[in-house]
């Protein structure tokens, strides 16, 4: 049974682009505001029958790897790291983002290196506080279809195209997360940790969920029904620390991970 296209169409400034149904077609849209190719689009779309890029996931592989190495090679040096996530929506006003830039710089004041996606909101709050007490400050960006620029509070910047590639450097160069609040994004990476220490894949690292007040629904939803349903065991609560003091979160982090700031 040959195969039917299904054509979506997206009005933007009054102007209607169709949405491709093929990676060929996306190729042609690709300097269009709305379609802007990426290479997370490129690699995980599926291909089509009449598809002229279908046999370069293979050669792709290559790109992956050098991203890979790069990454591996730029931050060999990262042996105390602690990643920052939230929101990039939040505003240089904001409570979080004060509190996201204090973080930092008391993470960097206990011999950490700040680690976060590079972009501006929490992030750039992190990046600032690391910053400011003259210590690492990292960014992983990441290209997006609407570009985010990297904040300029980084002395060492890299930028990914692939998301994957991305999340597993956050991974292998932490030695704990802070979430702040956050999207979509924020979630991902939250519950990507949790996954991978529930389990067994990864170490136990510490998980602090930052604000109490903007977690709070989401703890009750996983207390009164995951666990209620038995889709989590009551152990599994015990991997998220909840706080609302830069101090107690950076504290909770040095006790947990035991690390000696001596170098000892």
């Amino acid at each position: 049974m040959a195969k039917t296209k299904s054509t979506n169409t997206k009005s933007i400034k009054s102007k209607v682009i169709t949405e491709p149904a093929t990676v060929a077609e996306a190729k042609e849209l690709e300097e269009t505001p709305y379609w802007q190719l990426t290479d997370d689009e490129m690699l995980l779309r599926s291909p089509e029958p009449d598809d002229d890029y279908k046999t370069s996931d293979s050669w792709r592989v290559f790109r992956i790897l050098g991203e890979v190495v790069g990454g591996f090679d730029n931050l060999s040096t990262v042996t105390r790291g602690v990643s920052v996530f939230g929101s990039a929506r939040t505003k240089e006003t904001d409570e979080n983002y004060i509190a996201a830039r204090e973080t930092g710089k008391l993470l960097a004041e206990a011999g950490f290196e700040v680690i976060t996606g590079g972009g501006p909101g929490i992030m750039e709050a992190a990046n600032r506080g690391a910053y400011d007490a003259k210590k690492m400050s990292i960014g992983c960006n990441i290209e997006l279809p609407f570009e985010q620029m990297p904040n300029p509070y980084q002395t060492k910047s890299l930028t990914f195209k692939y998301f994957f590639v991305r999340k597993t450097m956050f991974i292998k160069y932490s030695n704990a997360y802070i979430i702040f609040p956050g999207g979509f994004g924020t979630m991902d990476e939250l519950f990507e940790a949790l996954t991978l220490i529930q389990t067994k894949k990864i170490r136990n690292f510490p998980v602090v969920l930052f604000n109490s007040q903007y977690w709070r629904g989401l703890l009750q939803w996983i207390t009164s029904t995951m666990l209620n349903e038995k889709m989590i065991n009551q152990e599994d609560l015990g991997l998220i620390h909840l706080t609302d003091s830069p101090k107690d979160a950076v504290n909770f982090i040095i006790e947990k991970c035991n690390i000696d700031m001596n170098g000892k």
